[in-house]
């Protein structure tokens, strides 16, 4: 399993080791493997002998090999995601699909039966005119609509995955998991930026709201997904968009904090940013500047695929927002953002 430091990667990891699997996870940097144990622990989970670790960057070709041999199959989850928007989209977006090809290659390579994926939804519902239908798995986001750097690297790295999938014939299978913004319980200090949003609420530092819509999944939610898609004959050469229920606004996060969250939810605003201050904001910030084409865009996704093909069912939004909340409010790390 690749990423095993980050926010997916960690809860996926707790998912395997519980559901009985030895697991070998990548590690960019060695000096994490204390980090992921110590997430273990955080959620209950003993690892025993059954995990092990191995030195890889998505960015070069070494080690993959290694990291791959005796496997039988692979949970691709790590994916570049920056804090800060890259000098050039190809910063991103050549990271994103040529690590995606370097795990495919070596599992290939390596005799493994199938793949899984961790694409999102920037790689579905992007790109695309004002629609009142749902998205569902056969959209694609459209990368010469403008779209964003991070949405055009999971869009081409996912497209990438299903090419090389199909040119490998049946030698190897692909199966895609693609959440929307993930929330849930945190294990340690590299977590998505979406708990780094409900930070940013908790600590009064967003004392009014884009009007912006996101999909919510809890992560634990997504690690089930992802076991799913990994032993269900039926999950094979398919995608699953992973999506509790309705999308929110910023504003309706913020009003479920408001209203679960007690005294710790005291400093979080819940007023509506108006439009025009976002874009005054855009000309002297870029990340305001790309979040423009989003404002007041509301959209759906449906869950229907991985309920009716694998029986998923997703825990609520609200327990989902209130989970993550709660886990940084009782000792959580004061992480940094890694991917949504």
């Amino acid at each position: 399993m690749t990423g095993g430091s980050g926010f997916i990667g960690g809860h996926c990891i707790a998912k395997l080791l519980t559901a009985g699997y030895e697991v070998r996870a990548t590690l960019r940097d060695p000096g994490r493997e204390a980090g992921v144990r110590a997430a273990l622990r955080t959620a209950a989970v003993d690892p025993a002998d059954r995990l092990s670790f191995a030195s890889a960057d998505l960015q070069l070709d070494a080690g993959w090999a290694a990291a791959a041999a005796g496997c039988q199959y692979a949970l691709h989850v790590a994916s570049p995601f920056p804090a800060a928007q890259p000098s050039h989209e190809d910063d991103l977006i050549v990271p994103a699909r040529d690590g995606t090809l370097r795990v495919l290659r070596a599992a290939l390579q390596a005799g493994v039966k199938r793949v899984v994926l961790t694409s999102s939804f920037a790689a579905v519902g992007y790109g695309h005119p004002p629609r009142s239908a749902a998205f569902e798995e056969t959209d694609w986001s459209v990368p010469a609509a403008g779209i964003s750097a991070y949405a055009k690297s999971k869009t081409l790295a996912e497209r990438a995955a299903w090419e090389f999938v199909t040119a490998a014939g049946t030698a190897l299978e692909l199966s895609v998991v693609n959440p929307v913004a993930v929330f849930g319980p945190v294990l340690g200090p590299h977590y998505s930026t979406s708990i780094q949003l409900l930070k940013r609420m908790l600590d009064g530092r967003m004392p009014g709201n884009p009007q912006l819509y996101f999909g919510v999944v809890d992560v634990r939610d997504v690690a089930d997904l992802h076991l799913l898609a990994m032993i269900r004959p039926a999950a094979r050469g398919e995608r699953f968009l992973a999506v509790a229920g309705e999308f929110m606004s910023l504003r309706d996060i913020a009003q479920v904090l408001k209203k679960r969250m007690g005294k710790s939810g005291r400093r979080v605003g819940t007023g509506q940013l108006p439009n025009w201050a976002l874009r005054m904001a855009a000309w002297f910030n870029p990340l305001a500047r790309e979040i423009l084409p989003e404002l007041g865009k509301k959209k759906s996704a449906s869950n229907a695929k991985a309920k009716r093909l694998l029986g998923w069912q997703p825990r609520s939004n609200e327990e989902a927002i209130v989970s993550a909340a709660e886990s940084l409010i009782n000792g959580g790390p004061s992480g940094a953002p890694t991917r949504p």
